[in-house]
């Protein structure tokens, strides 16, 4: 089953982030720091939203989804920011089932873009893109950390 995470269950999803996380290379997740960022996804927020997936009650992955904008195109977009599966549970249909129920909310929203991006390095989730008939477009990620004043 494939829901919108609420504050009930929110503190069951954050362990799942911090996986995440760790698979790009984030050695300490900070556990409170991801509790408020993360919140702002919960309900119905005009920031985005967290859509898990579970099974057997449990959480087995996660979608985190930023209501934003394009520039280019002159229109709203949702970014699938995070796209994360439990290893147990991969090649259960479960990241499928994640991007099918994304493109609905999209869908639902009047929003016609969906877009995501992965590591140069991360085949398997590819794979998985490639499958659904996404685009592969090629940009380069530039990032400058600044620090506090």
């Amino acid at each position: 089953m494939i829901a919108p995470v609420g504050d009930g269950d929110y503190d069951a999803l954050l362990p799942l982030v911090a996986d995440y996380q760790r698979f790009y290379g984030v050695s300490s997740p900070d556990e409170q720091r991801n509790r408020e960022f993360f919140s702002r996804f919960l309900g119905d927020s005009d920031a985005g939203c967290i859509l898990a997936a579970r099974q057997s009650g449990h959480f087995v992955g996660y979608a985190c989804l930023y209501f934003a904008s394009s520039s280019v195109e002159a229109e709203d977009i949702v970014i699938m920011n995070d796209l994360y599966v439990v290893p147990d549970a991969r090649g259960g249909g479960v990241g499928r089932r994640l991007i099918d129920a994304t493109t609905e909310l999209a869908r639902t929203r009047q929003v016609r873009r969906v877009r995501w991006s992965t590591a140069i390095d991360n085949r398997r989730a590819q794979r998985l893109y490639e499958q659904m008939g996404a685009e592969r477009t090629a940009w380069f990620e530039y990032e400058v950390l600044i620090d506090p004043p």
